[in-house]
């Protein structure tokens, strides 16, 4: 810096845009930033929040540098999250702004909360006293400091009653810092009674932490084993160490459930971290997690991405959802991003899955996790009998979609007073509807996509991109009025057939565009699990997690739905979805069946699952994926270019293709059109590139894009490091 200069020193600062790399800044004389401290930058005409990287700051002239306006009252951003963000970006070729915006979602939080002006109670005592005024001092007693209306509301008095104590000296003014969003959980609260397979498993979780340095663990065990409680030791343990805890789960609707067992266990609740939480109560939950006030958080898979001050344990639950991959801006997967933070922190991570992943059973087979295996079902309860039900042989009646054998199974659950849980993967009514008499079909209008018919609604919708409009009365395209046939059953559909068929039984429909959102699911879950209701009718939502004690039958109206496409993890997906959505069944101890409903009753995968030999499917699964050098035996990516027109979109994925890079263990496939050609008006294609395990998959795919033609106009490329989608 010149001699004449205000500033001292200059930094670097990655912002929340798609920079490549840190910009500097001048950092005014008197200001001390450190890497990881939190500031307010210029940038354009705007000013925004940043993060002071490592590295040093590029030389440019000190003229030329724009200061960094403020450091914000925050714990600065620790170096092993640090490391992960840049970590993250370079594995999905993302820019480091674009992960780093994804850790600074809560701005409000940067500054500290205001404390609260408040009153403590002195030796002091009233002139007189009085009913109303000793009740206040008996509220007050112990030393504890009060908000003046919360004191007032405690004691029953109105607040004029406690300034006039006040006045007399009897209370002083104190500050009272923010109240912390949830109290400390007590690992010592609820020692559970565990059985001793699940004791040995908590023991090796427990030694994992204990250990204190960085391992993965694969809990496996059947549906109802109890693998909840056996993770719960080793977040006692890291509790116990003094380190707070991350809890992943795949879905919001878990979180009720979970908050009160975890409560149960530890006598308080985790903080939770997911979208449909209140931007105040997000923006607290942040600060307090950067402070080290919460010690456990439990939440969705941006919960990656808060700024731990000591994290020492992750535990990814139901670890093989695909809920944990984001396929918006930054392409990741949370659970493997896990693994990558305890790594990068130097502490464990456990993944738990009644059906884990091919990748993660690889991994545990090979030694590279420790794999605790739960074989039975807690309190030795029975598995649910399990029957294919082939319906070339047992078809359901004409404009019926439920086979005999299974509406007469459901008819003998609810006169046992027992629950039925009938499992459709579609939402809606209809997947399709179309005109009898000129064969129109309602598709999307700015998407390759047909309109999926919600009648409880009065909608045809579009499940991609959320295009919706009235069902009408008259075909479009005709204008013949009462002939537009629904084709196919959705969940709505199936209810209908259920209230005819059993009208007396309570029966209630789960989807994830349930009337009433996210409260309203958690409120049927609620019911259902009390026993009120005799019927449920679901998605994929009734498949993960749920404790239902009183359900005895599920039904799986179309085992083969998630077998119809050309994704190479269609079979490990469905005998997932099918063995967790049967798993719900019989967890009490009950006898329990389940029926699935299927054109292919001799596929392997309906094989494996009613024969309850998981060992078989992943055997030959994994045989399969070796044999065709597909994860975790090979690599790849997907490469999405879309654009307003086919032409510009189909142009650049070929110049895309031309330019690769010659190599010897990575190919090109494609480029295709994408199975979805269209979405919300965007023409889309797809290039695959496929590679070996030791494939430099992103030098690779980063040459292909820096050779290839720039993006102009309006076409976009996206890049998907390990897809879990073909879409």
């Amino acid at each position: 810096m010149s001699k004449d200069s205000p500033f001292d020193a200059a930094a670097p600062v990655l912002v929340p845009m798609p920079a490549e790399r840190p910009y500097t800044y001048a950092v005014p004389s008197g200001m001390r930033v450190v890497p990881g401290s939190i500031v307010r930058v210029p940038l354009g005409p705007r000013q925004v929040a940043g993060i002071v990287w490592d590295g040093g700051a590029d030389a440019v002239d000190a003229r030329k540098l724009r200061p960094i306006e403020e450091v914000f009252d925050c714990p600065p951003i620790a170096g092993p999250m640090r490391r992960f963000v840049d970590w993250v970006a370079h594995y999905t070729l993302s820019a480091p702004g674009m992960v780093a915006r994804m850790l600074l979602r809560a701005p409000e939080a940067f500054d500290p909360e205001p404390w609260t002006e408040g009153i403590v109670r002195t030796d002091a005592l009233p002139d007189r006293m009085t009913a109303a005024r000793a009740r206040v001092l008996e509220a007050a007693d112990g030393g504890l400091a009060w908000t003046r209306t919360g004191l007032a509301h405690a004691a029953g008095v109105s607040s004029t009653v406690i300034d006039g104590l006040k006045a007399q000296g009897v209370f002083e003014t104190v500050m009272i810092p923010p109240r912390p969003v949830v109290a400390a959980p007590d690992p010592a609260y609820a020692q559970p009674q565990l059985a001793p397979d699940q004791q040995v498993a908590a023991d090796m979780l427990r030694a994992g932490v204990a250990a204190d340095g960085f391992g993965v663990t694969l809990l496996d065990g059947v549906t109802g084993s109890g693998k909840t409680e056996v993770y719960f030791e080793a977040v006692a343990e890291a509790l116990e160490k003094g380190r707070q805890v991350l809890i992943l789960l795949p879905e919001i609707a878990l979180t009720h459930a979970f908050l009160e067992r975890f409560q149960d266990r530890f006598g308080a609740k985790p903080g939770e971290w997911h979208s449909d939480l209140a931007p105040r109560m997000r923006e607290k939950v942040w600060r307090q997690v950067a402070e080290g006030t919460v010690r456990v958080v439990a939440g969705a898979r941006s919960a990656l991405f808060l700024p731990f001050r000591e994290l020492g344990l992750i535990v990814v639950d139901e670890e093989h959802d695909p809920a944990y991959k984001q396929e918006d801006r930054v392409f990741y997967n949370a659970r493997d991003m896990a693994v990558v933070r305890g790594h990068l922190g130097g502490f464990p991570v456990v993944l738990s899955s009644a059906t884990p992943s091919v990748e993660s059973r690889v991994n545990a087979t090979r030694g590279r996790y420790r794999h605790a295996v739960l074989s039975g079902r807690f309190a030795e309860a029975a598995l649910p009998d399990l029957k294919a039900v082939d319906m070339r042989r047992a078809p359901p009646a004409k404009g019926s979609f439920l086979s005999p054998l299974l509406t007469e199974q459901i008819g003998a659950t609810l006169e046992k007073g027992e629950q039925s849980l009938l499992f459709l993967n579609r939402r809606g009514y209809a997947p399709l509807t179309l005109c009898r008499v000129c064969g129109h079909r309602f598709g999307c209008p700015v998407c390759s996509a047909w309109l999926v018919e919600h009648r409880f609604r009065g909608q045809l919708v579009c499940h991609h991109c959320g295009h919706a409009e009235k069902r009408p009365e008259a075909c479009p395209e005709c204008g013949t009025f009462d002939h537009l046939a629904a084709c196919g059953p959705g969940v709505e559909r199936i209810a209908e057939e259920v209230v005819a068929t059993f009208p007396e039984a309570r029966t209630i429909v789960l989807s994830s565009d349930i009337v009433g959102g996210v409260r309203r699911l958690r409120l049927e879950l609620e019911a259902i699990a009390k026993g009120d209701a005799d019927i449920v009718i679901g998605t994929q939502l009734v498949a993960k997690g749920h404790n239902f004690p009183n359900m005895t039958l599920v039904g799986v109206v179309d085992a083969d739905l998630g077998l119809a496409n050309g994704d190479p993890r269609a079979a490990e997906r469905t005998f997932q979805l099918l063995s967790q959505v049967t798993g719900r069944a019989g967890r009490t101890g009950k006898k329990s069946h389940g029926l699935l409903q299927t054109y292919q009753p001799d596929h392997p995968v309906m094989q494996a699952i009613v024969s309850g030999n998981a060992e078989s499917f992943y055997a030959r699964e994994i045989a399969e994926r070796e044999r065709a050098g597909l994860p975790p035996f090979g690599r790849l990516a997907g490469v999405i270019v879309s654009a307003a027109t086919r032409a510009e979109a189909e142009g650049h994925a070929r110049a895309l293709r031309r330019a690769a890079p010659e190599a010897a263990d990575i190919f090109v496939l494609g480029p295709a059109e994408a199975p979805l050609a269209l979405v919300a008006g965007r023409h889309r294609f797809r290039l695959l590139v496929q590679g070996e395990r030791r494939s430099d998959m992103q030098a690779f795919v980063r040459a292909m894009l820096a050779n290839g033609p720039k993006q102009r106009g309006s076409v976009r490329v996206q890049v998907d490091i390990d897809p879990q989608s073909f879409l």
